[in-house]
């Protein structure tokens, strides 16, 4: 237990380490807010920035807000070799420019991925002192690419749920209301893009947990298909509906970070089919014309009706309007989804969990002290919220005959799902991600809507709308997404779609306080 608070709690003291061992200056006169992967490149071509003092600007508001000020507490560890790998970086571009697409991009990471040379926790305490013997093969991929993995960022405990708390950690909050959660389970890694602790963001997916976070902090999430991106390596809740993908500021980013995170990898097999699918480049999709001539179906059932739901039905109807201007033809579709019965009856999540996790941990290095979710639990290690859903990951299996019923329903909704879209000529579906604004900190996260993606393996992307109506806890309101349905494979057609209406309605805004 020493060893774990030694190298987990003092974070900002590692953090201001990092800066001190730097021999440049703080960047106190740049504002480093909202650059994109182009901005940063424009400035290191133009010679009016380096790595060194990018990653060291990261690691100054990192110190500053997020373990001190409004401590949003979404980092879980940084890579103590940071600088060392931007002064690498910066002396491979004096030699012969970029290094690749995501050169010297700083980037955080869901703290359920693996990495060599950080611990992997999961969120949770029982696997604190966890290093794997090699990096996922997505970190391997970004590190290819030339990206810094910055830091790792704190997660719902085992991605169990959507409010970001676990023990090793605690509870994250949310940059634009500190009274409420930042969604979840990637909830770090959502605050902390908001936040703009990094550049760009990964986080996991298995019911919600890319596109929550990003509907609560006004940022871009990305769900991709299942098998487009590889699973090697990241802590397993459900291999049948886990996906990685991009958390970022703008669409044009994360069609940036999906070119590098998409392929074939021989040790996913759900990835082979990927090859067939690969465009020479996301990015060509970005297109401020792309929703004209476009037909996209309302799920009209997915949207509340009560009080609680205004400020999210106001929203999300003035961006349908601005559709409509754009060209769009937009089509009732009146097919009842009821989400909470879809993730009660339909998702297979808690049924893979023990099984899906026993593989990963058997497959790690030797010198751990849990090898199964069984050893897990009895450590007493993990966060009280999350024991109910342990307990009752416990007594469910992949063998049980309810997992096969369940495995039948999703391939019916599955084909339910394309049956609609092809019979009203749809490019894609179009609903809020969440029914109502994000829980208040101790809250649960109700009425999301993001299971109809995760339970199908649908591609899905959420983007912000706007925000609800100023308060004294949220000066700029609590962000809202609009998230966008469409068939497997079809990531284009989610960039051409949320490309446009990104340019149309540039409604993303940094949290303020965070200067």
């Amino acid at each position: 237990m020493f060893l774990w608070k030694m190298r987990i709690w003092p974070l900002a003291a590692k953090v201001a380490r990092l800066s001190q061992q730097s021999e440049v200056k703080a960047l106190s006169g740049i504002d480093i807010r909202e650059w994109s992967i182009q901005e940063i490149h424009r400035r290191f071509n133009s010679r009016q920035l380096t790595c060194v003092e990018l990653v060291q600007a990261y690691l100054e508001r990192i110190e500053k807000y997020d373990q001190q000020g409004p401590k949003l507490n979404s980092v879980i560890s940084v890579n103590p070799r940071a600088l060392e790998e931007a002064r690498e970086l910066d002396e491979a571009f004096q030699r012969s420019g970029l290094t690749g697409p995501l050169h010297g991009i700083p980037s955080l990471l869901k703290d359920n991925v693996d990495t060599a040379d950080m611990a992997t926790t999961a969120g949770s305490k029982s696997l604190a002192e966890m290093i794997p013997a090699a990096d996922a093969f997505i970190v391997r991929k970004l590190r290819q690419a030339g990206a810094i993995i910055l830091a790792k960022a704190n997660l719902h405990e085992f991605a169990i749920w959507g409010e970001t708390v676990s023990s090793i950690l605690g509870q994250t909050l949310n940059p634009y209301d500190l009274t409420r959660s930042p969604g979840g389970s990637s909830g770090g890694t959502g605050a902390g893009i908001a936040a703009n602790f990094g550049t760009v963001g990964i986080g996991t997916d298995t019911v919600n947990s890319i596109r929550s976070p990003a509907s609560a902090n006004s940022l871009v999430g990305l769900r991709p298909t299942v098998g487009l991106v590889s699973r090697t390596g990241i802590v397993p809740y459900s291999l049948t509906q886990d996906t990685a993908g991009p958390i970022t500021r703008t669409v044009a980013d994360a069609a940036a970070l999906l070119d590098v995170l998409a392929g074939h990898d021989p040790a996913d097999p759900a990835t082979a089919e990927s090859a067939r699918y690969l465009p020479h480049s996301y990015r060509d999709f970005l297109n401020a014309g792309g929703l004209a001539g476009k037909r996209i179906g309302i799920l009209h059932h997915l949207f509340g009706q009560e009080n609680e739901h205004r400020e999210v039905n106001r929203t999300i109807h003035q961006t349908l309007d601005t559709m409509r201007r754009l060209g769009v033809e937009l089509v009732d579709i009146d097919e009842k989804f009821d989400a909470n019965r879809l993730v009660a009856e339909i998702s297979v999540h808690l049924y893979d969990f023990q099984d899906h996790l026993n593989g990963y941990l058997r497959g790690l290095a030797g010198g751990r002290r849990v090898s199964s979710l069984q050893d897990i639990v009895a450590t007493g290690l993990c966060h009280p919220g999350i024991e109910e859903n342990l307990q009752k990951a416990l007594s469910l299996s992949t063998h049980d005959p309810e997992y096969r019923q369940r495995l039948m329903w999703r391939q019916a909704l599955q084909q339910r799902l394309l049956d609609i879209m092809a019979s009203a000529k749809l490019n894609a579906l179009v609903y809020p991600h969440q029914k109502c604004l994000v829980a208040a900190v101790g809250q649960p996260q109700v009425e999301r809507n993001g299971v109809l993606a995760a339970i199908t393996g649908f591609p899905a992307i959420t983007l912000p709308a706007g925000f609800s109506r100023p308060t004294a806890d949220a000066p700029l309101g609590v962000p809202i997404g609009i998230e966008f349905l469409v068939r497997p494979w079809a990531e284009p057609v989610l960039i051409n779609i949320a490309s446009a209406l990104e340019r149309a309605m540039p409604v993303r805004k940094p949290p303020v306080g965070l200067l």
